[in-house]
């Protein structure tokens, strides 16, 4: 099994070693080259759009331009899946490709552990950091065209948890047609949403509703998936994104 895990980037950063690692420089359109990364705006590309769809634009340009891999995937320039224990360095915690095969041994595909938002539902985490508009245009757009992924739709949304970041590791058949029905969507949303008013925090509007996608795909096709730690390589500052939490929970109450 061949697996290419691309690895989303804006700017120079240590990329791990493992040859299954793909360094990407996504929204590279109308910018200079990081020095050993690939281009997000080269072949078929969104790359101008990656103000809205933020690593997704990676995501669309691994769809339509990789051919040759068994499994695809997506993880961040300081965020990887994890494979070693707590006790290592985190650079050498970072997944190798001979252990992700294991893990897809066990399904069709590999997740970040869930986030669990114990206090409100993942649809009023939304609204309380975002605009409701958001998901309502994505909910008519599923009613329209995808009424079978209304009622994971609606589950997603009184969860009180669910897999963020956009990252995964799939096999090649589940990962192309997740892909083709995602950005179908997406773009539908896109041509009914906006945004031009918006934060430049808020217009990354599509990579946030991709998030909240994911789940809605995997629940719809009973997709069997194994979770896996992430390893963060820079310090979290948990004080401070509890504080920003509060803050729109309460200013938007």
């Amino acid at each position: 099994m061949k697996i290419t895990l691309m690895v989303a980037s804006h700017k120079p950063y240590p990329v791990a070693e493992d040859k299954m690692y793909l360094p990407l420089f996504v929204g590279a359109e109308g910018k200079e080259d990081i020095p050993g990364f690939t281009r997000d705006d080269t072949g078929e590309n969104i790359s101008g759009k990656n103000a809205s769809f933020c690593e997704l634009t990676g995501l669309y340009w691994l769809w339509k331009n990789q051919k040759n891999a068994d499994a695809y995937g997506l993880c961040h320039y300081r965020r990887y899946f994890a494979g070693g224990h707590f006790f290592q360095k985190k650079e050498k915690r970072i997944l190798t490709e001979e252990k992700a095969k294991k893990l897809l041994e066990k399904g069709d595909a590999v997740l970040p552990k869930k986030r669990h938002y114990v206090i409100e539902t993942r649809k009023d985490q939304y609204i309380h950091a975002h605009h409701e508009e958001d998901l309502l245009a994505t909910q008519q757009v599923l009613r329209e065209k995808y009424p079978a992924y209304l009622p994971a739709w609606e589950k997603m949304l009184e969860s009180r948890s669910g897999h963020i970041f956009n990252m995964f590791l799939m096999k090649k058949d589940v990962f192309e047609h997740y892909c083709a029905w995602l950005f179908e969507v997406l773009f539908a949303v896109e041509e009914r949403l906006d945004i031009s008013e918006y934060s430049v925090s808020d217009k990354r509007v599509f990579g946030y509703l991709g998030e909240r996608l994911m789940d809605v795909y995997l629940d719809t096709h009973h997709i069997h998936y194994t979770e896996c730690k992430v390893v963060n390589l820079e310090k979290q500052h948990w004080l401070q994104k509890g504080f920003r939490f509060l803050k729109r929970k309460f200013s938007k109450a």
